[in-house]
C-alpha cells in the first residue's frame, strides 16, 4: 500500500469512529418540549363593574315593599262594534257609473255615496205609467156606471164591479210608486239611475265596489256595497288562556294601553266572555266595550289590556330616579364589594331589571331584578354620567 493509500485509508476510520461514537451518546426527543406551549387569556374587566372616587356623592336607598293588585295582561285588537256597523246596499241592479266617497271617508247620513245605472228603474217607471194609465180608465169607468145607476139604467152589481177595478187600479198605483220610492227614484222627475245615500253617520271601513263595477245582488252577487261603522265606541277583543279565564268578570273596568300612544290608558268594560275555546290555543275571546269619542282607536290597532282581580300581592318599589333607561333596557345600579373605605374609592355594578308602572310619590315599580331590602343608587343617571367616558 502506498504511504497516500494509507493515509486516506486512517482518516476513514477515524471518521466512522466518530460517527460510532456520536451515534450511541444520541438523546432521544421529548415530545412534551416539542409542543408548542399553551395560550394564556386574561380576561377583559367586567363591563357592568364601575369604581368612583367619593361614593358617598351617591346615596344609596333601600328597596320597598308595597301591596298590588294581582293583574292579568293580554292583547287584543280594535273592532268596530257590531251593533254600530251598517251595511249601504244598492236595491237596484246594474252598472257604477259615479262614486261619490271613497273607504275611510268620514261620512254624514243622507250623503250620495255613488250612482247606479240601473234597468231596474225603466222596469219600476213603465209599470208606474201603466198603473196611472189603467187607474184613470177605471175611474172613467167608475164614474160612467154611477150615473148609470142613479138614472137606474144599471144594476147596483154593474157599479160594485165598477167600484172594485177602481180599487184594485189605485193599489196598484200605489205599489208602483212605493218601487219608485224603494229604488230611490221620484216619480214626477224620472232618470236612469239610482242614487245611493247613507244611511246613517260614520266612517267607511269596507268598501265592495269600484267605477264602472256591477252593483245589486243579481250583477254583483251582493247587494252590500259599502259598510259604514259608528266609530264612537268601539270593541276590543282580546285572547285569554282558560287557566286565567277566572280572573275575568263580565263588567268589570280594564285599562287597556295602546301601542300607538304609548303612556296613555283608556278604561273599558267587559261586555263578553266567549263561551267557545279555541280548540288549537285553548283561549277564549274576551269582548270589552271601549268610548271612543275622539276617533283616537283606529280598526286594528294592537292593545294591551289590564285584567284587574280582586286580591292583591307584594311587589317591590323604588325611586323612579334610581331606574336607568339605557338602550331600551332598565338598570339599577348596587354597591359591589371594592377598596376599602379608607382608601376613598366605591365600587357599584349595574344590573338589568324589569320596570313596572308608576307609582305615587315618584316611586315606580320593578317586576323583576332586585328584592326588597336590596341597596340601589337613588339617581342612576347621576353615576352613570359621572363614569360615562
Amino acid at each position: 500500500m502506498s504511504p497516500g493509500s494509507a493515509a486516506k485509508f486512517a482518516r476513514a476510520c477515524t471518521c466512522l469512529t466518530l460517527l460510532a461514537v456520536t451515534g450511541c451518546n444520541r438523546t432521544p426527543p421529548d415530545p412534551a418540549k416539542e409542543a408548542p406551549s399553551a395560550i394564556t387569556v386574561q380576561p377583559d374587566a367586567d363591563p357592568a363593574l364601575v369604581q368612583v372616587i367619593n361614593p358617598a356623592a351617591f346615596p344609596l336607598v333601600d328597596a320597598a315593599s308595597y301591596e298590588a293588585p294581582i293583574t292579568l295582561n293580554a292583547t287584543g285588537t280594535v273592532n268596530p262594534d257590531v251593533s254600530r256597523t251598517i251595511p249601504v246596499i244598492s236595491i237596484a241592479s246594474g252598472r257604477v257609473i259615479a262614486i261619490h266617497a271613497r273607504l275611510g271617508d268620514s261620512v254624514k247620513k243622507g250623503q250620495l255615496l255613488m250612482e247606479v245605472q240601473s234597468a231596474d228603474v225603466s222596469s219600476a217607471f213603465s209599470t208606474y205609467l201603466k198603473s196611472v194609465n189603467d187607474e184613470r180608465l177605471t175611474r172613467m169607468q167608475l164614474d160612467r156606471a154611477t150615473l148609470l145607476h142613479d138614472k137606474g139604467a144599471t144594476p147596483t152589481s154593474q157599479l160594485e164591479i165598477a167600484q172594485n177595478a177602481e180599487d184594485d187600479a189605485r193599489s196598484a198605483v200605489s205599489a208602483a210608486e212605493q218601487q219608485l220610492h224603494v229604488l230611490g227614484v221620484d216619480k214626477d222627475h224620472p232618470t236612469e239611475t239610482v242614487k245611493i245615500t247613507a244611511p246613517a253617520s260614520g266612517i267607511i271601513i269596507a268598501q265592495n265596489v269600484t267605477d264602472a263595477a256591477a252593483a245589486g245582488v243579481n250583477y254583483s252577487g251582493s247587494a252590500n256595497a259599502f259598510t259604514i261603522a259608528d266609530l264612537s265606541r268601539v270593541w276590543v277583543i282580546c285572547d285569554v288562556y282558560e287557566n286565567d279565564l277566572n280572573q275575568v268578570h263580565l263588567g268589570e273596568k280594564v285599562e287597556i294601553r295602546l301601542t300607538a300612544y304609548p303612556g296613555k290608558v283608556l278604561p273599558g268594560i267587559v261586555s263578553d266572555i266567549g263561551a267557545i275555546l279555541d280548540p288549537s290555543l285553548h283561549t277564549a275571546k274576551v269582548r270589552i266595550e271601549v268610548a271612543n269619542p275622539d276617533t283616537l282607536l283606529r280598526v286594528g290597532m294592537f292593545a294591551n289590556v289590564t285584567f284587574f282581580a280582586n286580591a292583591t300581592q307584594p311587589q317591590v318599589s323604588i325611586p323612579a330616579a334610581a331606574i336607568l333607561h339605557l338602550h331600551d333596557r332598565d338598570w339599577v345600579y348596587i354597591p359591589a364589594p371594592g377598596p376599602p373605605p379608607a382608601s376613598g374609592m366605591g365600587n357599584f355594578r349595574r344590573v338589568a331589571v324589569h320596570a313596572g308602572q308608576m307609582l305615587p310619590n315618584g316611586m315606580q315599580a320593578v317586576l323583576s331584578g332586585i328584592t326588597v331590602g336590596q341597596q340601589v343608587v337613588s339617581n342612576a343617571l347621576t353615576l352613570q354620567n359621572a363614569v360615562a367616558p
